[in-house]
């Protein structure tokens, strides 16, 4: 049976997390497990879901509103023990000053570029592997 993945992500935006679920398709590349979604549109749905666990990577729309994804992912590395990394949808490549500073561990821009998005969600899903090897 093949590893999967689960992927949290968040937007108070239907169309982009759709961007997200189409720009990864059943895995992000080939040697990545199959991914599992699960989606939020607030930010009081993702502390639920990174409460109960169980999350590999976390997706955040940094023009979500009321609450951006940068606010949220500062407050999730914070408050959540063992964080899941990050990938930040941000609106221009000029706010990846911001993603550093939310912490993310990687951004990319939107709209969503399947290709760019599912190498940095590929390499977010190794690298997680890899830490709980």
């Amino acid at each position: 049976m093949q590893a999967t993945a689960t992927v949290l992500v968040y937007s108070d935006d239907a169309r982009t997390r759709e961007q997200v679920r189409l720009a990864t398709g059943r895995r992000p590349a080939p040697d990545a497990p199959v991914v599992e979604f699960i989606e939020c549109a607030t930010h009081a749905a993702v502390l639920r879901e990174l409460d109960a666990g169980g999350v590999d990577v976390v997706v955040l729309d940094g023009e979500a509103v009321p609450m951006g994804g940068m606010g949220l992912c500062r407050q999730i590395k914070d408050e959540v023990f063992r964080c899941p990394p990050v990938l930040l949808l941000i609106g221009r490549p000029q706010d990846a000053w911001l993603a550093t500073w939310s912490r993310a561990e990687a951004a990319v821009t939107l709209p969503v570029e399947p290709v760019e998005f599912a190498a940095a969600l590929a390499a977010l899903l190794r690298e997680r592997r890899l830490q709980s090897a």
